[in-house]
């Protein structure tokens, strides 16, 4: 399957692994790479860390893979030192969200590293394009972890026909028929995120987190923090219960947060606990399909395979 992305990245099929908070390891990301899709590792683990994971990434696959950066960081030191390490290591690409990330576009272009920004309106997604960026990607509030306030649907619908750059995306896209309808829409791809939880190489995910995620109905989905700009999704917990109890009640956002504080980390290592006090476990609405565990290979080929027996369908309705 051949678009503007997988031109761009030089790589098979129009999948990115969505880069999951203290999850996205190198085994995982080497595994969606060899797939012929595109790994992402995530930057959460600091600059030391970064430089050995790239070069691990780099022993398991000689395939196109990316690093995700968080442009919000309040420390510039660090996330300058996070960019050189990137250019340095010859990364193919960066996946930016958070903060303004347009100063950074011609840094990394600069350094041969293409740039995919991720955008949540129109407005912004203009301003990307203006500033250089390769790619975008839109991401509905229907995916897991940190989400916004607009839909896939009515991301897609509003972005896709005012720019001119490649548009992926992503948002409880988690087999073919997402991808298909995702592409018929104008995307040159998708990222996904929740899909690969359930992927055999991803081994830093705690085990009681995967069985949550099979054992799920769309109706197990939550939000905490969307009243106060910080929106996260999840599957429900007692945690999340006493989240929502006290930001219906009012309590400040600053108590909030620190009742929030490392919770992405707690839950990818230590599940939601034996009381659900962890946090949550973040994972897109769109969990009905999500019932194996499979390799990546084998979630990358049953995904390109049911997108393209539905594009070749297409037609048929007209």
């Amino acid at each position: 399957m051949k678009t503007r992305m997988t031109e761009i990245l030089e790589i098979d099929y129009p999948i990115l692994q969505g880069a999951m908070a203290w999850i996205s390891r190198p085994e995982l990301v080497a595994a969606v790479s060899n797939a012929g899709a595109a790994g992402i590792l995530t930057t959460n683990w600091g600059a030391d860390q970064l430089r050995e994971d790239i070069r691990t990434i780099k022993k398991l696959t000689n395939k196109p893979f990316g690093v995700n950066t968080n442009h919000g960081l309040r420390n510039t030191e660090e996330r300058d030192e996070l960019i050189r390490i990137i250019i340095e290591e010859k990364v193919p690409f960066v996946t930016m969200g958070a903060g303004d990330q347009r100063p950074y576009i011609p840094v990394f272009q600069g350094g041969g590293v293409k740039t995919i920004c991720i955008v949540p309106s129109t407005r912004l997604a203009k301003r990307i394009e203006e500033a250089g960026a390769d790619m975008l990607i839109i991401e509905g509030m229907e995916a897991g972890g940190r989400i916004g306030t607009l839909t896939t649907m009515a991301l897609m619908t509003n972005v896709i026909p005012e720019v001119k750059i490649p548009v992926l995306a992503a948002g409880s896209i988690v087999d073919g028929r997402g991808m298909a309808a995702a592409m018929i829409m104008g995307a040159a791809g998708i990222q996904m995120g929740s899909r690969f939880l359930l992927a055999a190489e991803c081994g830093a995910y705690h085990p009681d987190n995967i069985r949550q995620i099979i054992a799920a109905t769309d109706d197990d989905c939550t939000t905490i923090g969307l009243s106060r700009g910080k929106g996260m999704r999840g599957l429900k917990s007692p945690f999340s219960e006493k989240y929502t109890r006290m930001e219906i009640d009012g309590v400040p956002t600053n108590q909030l947060n620190e009742l929030a504080a490392d919770i992405s980390l707690k839950v990818a290592k230590e599940g939601i606990g034996p009381d659900g006090m962890n946090g949550i476990v973040q994972v897109g609405q769109g969990v009905g399909p999500l019932r194996k565990i499979q390799s990546a290979r084998e979630i990358v080929a049953e995904v390109i395979m049911e997108a393209e027996d539905l594009l070749r369908t297409a037609p048929l309705l007209v």
